[in-house]
């Protein structure tokens, strides 16, 4: 097994998610220093959930983040909140005129996919050939 899988107890895993968020009513204030400063926190943060930032765009009314997270506890879900209510506490305390412009600094909905380095037609012909395998 190459260097881009994770052992940990007893198991391998490669986990890598594309995140993708938006301020409170899509507003574009993810500019100069607030879009500097988001990029910093969100390297910061990823780092200690365990894992890694492979690709970081930060518009002025979305952000998009392709990230490696080898930690199988914890779910894309738990990943999305943990970034997204980490940057705000942050943000909104860092730079004010978030709290005056935004009742909260994101809107609750994301999206998340999954990437991987298998296709899925290639997991499937594992799957049914090991039934022949019998």
């Amino acid at each position: 097994m190459g260097e881009r899988w994770t052992r940990r107890h007893g198991g391998v895993c490669e986990l890598r998610y594309h995140l993708v968020w938006c301020p409170k009513y899509r507003r574009p204030v993810l500019e100069g220093a607030v879009a500097e400063r988001l990029e910093a926190l969100i390297r910061e943060k990823v780092a200690q959930m365990g894992g890694e930032v492979l690709a970081l765009s930060v518009q002025p009314d979305h952000v998009h983040a392709f990230l490696r997270v080898d930690t199988p506890y914890l779910s894309p879900a738990e990943v999305a909140a943990g970034l997204k209510g980490y940057t705000s506490r942050v943000l909104r305390r860092e730079f004010p005129h978030l709290r005056s412009r935004l009742p909260t600094l994101w809107s609750r909905s994301y999206y998340v996919g999954t990437v991987g380095q298998v296709s899925q037609e290639t997991v499937e012909r594992y799957i049914a050939s090991q039934s022949e395998r019998r």
